[in-house]
């Protein structure tokens, strides 16, 4: 079973149903606020991901990841998985609205946890009608896209991601502002140096973006309300992008699957093996780092072989034990 529909997701669902493993892939029904598919979901042109050369939308990759799933024998569910039993095998699953004692839970031997990270958003006022019109939550992603180039751009956050974030915006932006909600930095020395020594970076201290404004069509300023005086005027922005974290998709897996501080599952060197036997994590649920569709697409590959390879290990060892008996 894999739990997820992201690239991780439907990458390992393309290679186990190649391998003859008939895997069932759940895909969610707005698990996380987010539609199938993922975050890709929330994107608008993708332009690097490898066989697009004129780039395509978020969402119909997707689409293309889940006709490219079936076309291979993958039986895709729209439903979400709530509650999971790891603590013996066959796992158990449990389906959204079917998660009580008494309900049939799906079982499989080996499972691919590949059900991503969520961008934490503010849900300022003005968000719903400009999100994805000037508004985004990965500057890799889209800063590069027409709407954004050669404009004034601003990033909220104090942290790495919003330095990060801000200096990579740079690249295409006339001018980045970071609002940052203290009056220091909470990223490292040096991240938060390089941002503040860049020319094309003005740091606003102790500001916070409190609504999204446009033409109806994209957002053309943001409204900014100092955190003491709570003074607010107008910054003429085409951009906004949230540098806020992620929150990794686990909560479903209780504390069953080995996790850092901030939830993101622990692997294997090298691998996508988790502390459960037969239990693997794909994707943007245990890499905080890179956070691409092409780096899940490829850890999700990992996943199935290294699925593939335990489902062989387990089949010879009950091949073993049956003819001893």
């Amino acid at each position: 079973i894999i739990v997820g529909s992201g690239p991780a997701g439907h990458t390992a669902a393309i290679y186990t149903a190649r391998a003859n493993l008939e895997p069932l892939l759940f895909e969610g029904m707005m698990a996380g606020g987010v539609a199938p598919g993922g975050q890709l979901t929330t994107t608008t042109d993708v332009e690097n991901f490898p066989g697009f050369p004129q780039g395509i939308l978020g969402s119909e990759l997707t689409d293309k990841f889940r006709e490219q799933s079936a076309r291979f024998g993958t039986e895709i569910v729209t439903e979400t998985v709530t509650r999971v039993d790891l603590g013996s095998r066959p796992f158990k699953l449990w389906r959204e609205g079917a998660d009580g004692d008494k309900d049939e839970p799906d079982t499989c031997d080996a499972l691919i946890v590949a059900t991503g990270a969520t961008a934490k958003r503010l849900h300022i006022k003005g968000e719903d009608e400009y999100w994805q019109r000037g508004m985004s939550a990965c500057a890799v992603c889209d800063g590069a896209a027409p709407i954004f180039r050669n404009k004034r751009l601003v990033v909220i956050g104090g942290g790495d991601s919003a330095c990060e974030e801000a200096t990579f915006l740079t690249k295409y932006a006339s001018h980045v502002f970071i609002a940052v909600r203290r009056d220091v930095f909470r990223a490292s020395s040096i991240m938060a140096k390089r941002a503040m020594n860049n020319p094309k970076i003005t740091v606003l201290w102790k500001t916070h973006v409190t609504e999204a404004k446009g033409d109806g069509s994209v957002l053309t300023h943001v409204v900014l309300e100092d955190a003491e005086t709570k003074e607010r005027r107008d910054l003429e922005v085409s951009g906004l992008f949230y540098a806020i974290g992620h929150k990794p998709n686990t909560a479903f897996l209780g504390s069953q699957l080995e996790a850092d501080e901030t939830g993101y599952l622990l692997v294997k060197p090298g691998s996508t093996v988790t502390n459960i036997p037969g239990v693997f994590a794909a994707g943007d649920v245990h890499d905080k780092h890179y956070r691409q569709a092409i780096t899940a697409a490829g850890s999700g590959c990992m996943a199935a072989l290294d699925a593939e390879k335990y489902l062989e290990d387990l089949a010879a060892e009950e091949q073993e034990k049956a003819g001893k008996l």
